[in-house]
């Protein structure tokens, strides 16, 4: 008989747990990635967005406005997608507005080494971000996606000065054309 009482009990739990929803179990990618975004420590000149809702952290944008160098003054997003193998797998990073710049491309791509190679899991998110930052403060010619610009930068650093600055205030340079992001 109390066995009985017991499993009438159980079952009127189980019924009322029913309504409620269940709370979603958090993976190993999705704590961690939880983590690297509670300690941001973004340098005043970067921004943050979640376009999806702060429940979407494998999803986010930010802004880089650098505050020194030939890009000063300009505002240029990147997306982060969050493999589901994070860490182990670096973020997927692209900008998404064209820039001239030696270590992006046309199409986004971003050529930076601890994307690719260099990346350890002991890496975290704002490692990336202040990668990307001092692409902007201090390009590298010397491991470029847009080989033009990095020549230019090489060997008539003035000239790609006044390209970036004509770039970013939407004009075309070498034929393509830019996004204003003064």
């Amino acid at each position: 008989m109390i066995n009985l009482i017991k499993a009438k009990e159980k079952q009127k739990e189980a019924a009322a747990n029913a309504d409620k929803p269940q709370a979603k179990k958090q993976t190993a990618t999705e704590l961690r990635l939880h983590r690297d975004i509670s300690e941001l420590n973004l340098p005043p000149t970067c921004t943050i967005e979640f376009p999806n809702g702060k429940d979407d952290l494998m999803y986010f944008e930010v802004t880089i406005i650098p505050d020194e160098g030939y890009y000063m003054g300009g505002a240029f997003p990147f997306s982060f997608q969050i493999p589901p193998v994070y860490p182990h797998d670096p973020p997927k990073v692209k900008c998404k507005i064209k820039v001239y710049h030696p270590n992006i491309d046309d199409e986004g791509n971003v050529c930076l080494n601890i994307l690719r190679e260099d990346w350890k899991p002991v890496l975290n998110i704002n490692a990336v971000v202040y990668g990307l930052y001092h692409l902007f403060t201090e390009p590298n010619p010397d491991d470029p996606l847009n080989h033009d610009a990095a020549a230019q930068l090489r060997d008539k650093p003035q000239d790609f000065g006044s390209d970036v600055r004509f770039s970013m205030e939407g004009g075309y340079v070498h034929g393509t054309s830019y996004y204003r992001c003064l």
